[in-house]
């Protein structure tokens, strides 16, 4: 079981193991299912967008259908993660901590939402670890209107994808042998994405 959680939150296994349709579950599960936010969605397409144009044959698939299908992913898990908080409701505010679950995340989250709205917050929440799975849930817990929370969706799904795949795809054309220094992106992209929600959690902690 732990060797299958560290394949699951490891980006190569993710890919080289899974295939194609596995990273769509990844990106779905960590958009839309409430136990997804430990998956490395950052890391994942990067990746996938440097292995489409360094390892063609691991994707099995041309630039331009892989980001529309990660986009497409992304946007069904959002909208799964918003059922679910509309049939949550507020009750999710009161759930007990478990092992995939910490009612801090939730608090984390409320926070974007109070300081940025709830349109800014599901563009921004793309970009953010943890934020990113809590954000839409959130959305249907408040009961944001349905048509907006959908283009707010859309428009956060293509930015966060083809801006993360497009430097993995085009970093590969300018250093041909970055697939030797992945574990530095990783941590590095791990540091940059995690600031904004340490920043948040050390200022609550503050308060």
């Amino acid at each position: 079981m732990w060797d299958f959680l560290k394949q699951l939150t490891n980006p190569n296994s993710i890919i080289q193991y899974g295939g194609l349709w596995f990273l769509l579950f990844v990106i779905f599960a960590e958009t839309g299912l409430l136990v997804g936010f430990f998956l490395p969605g950052d890391n994942l397409i990067l990746l996938a967008g440097i292995l489409c144009k360094a390892k063609p044959e691991l994707m099995n698939v041309g630039f331009f259908p892989l980001v529309i299908l990660m986009i497409l992913a992304a946007v069904t898990g959002n909208t799964a993660g918003y059922w679910f908080g509309r049939q949550a409701g507020e009750k999710l505010y009161s759930k007990k901590d478990s092992f995939l679950f910490k009612q801090k995340h939730i608090d984390v989250t409320k926070t974007y939402y109070n300081k940025y709205g709830g349109n800014t917050t599901l563009i921004l929440a793309r970009f953010l670890p943890v934020i990113r799975t809590f954000a839409p849930i959130i959305a249907g817990v408040i009961k944001i209107d349905f048509v907006k929370f959908m283009f707010f969706n859309i428009i956060g799904a293509i930015a966060w994808i083809v801006s993360l795949a497009s430097i993995g795809y085009f970093l590969v054309q300018v250093f041909p042998q970055i697939t030797d220094y992945m574990g530095y992106i990783f941590i590095t992209l791990i540091i940059i994405t995690a600031l904004p929600v340490l920043r948040i959690v050390f200022k609550k902690k503050k308060a």
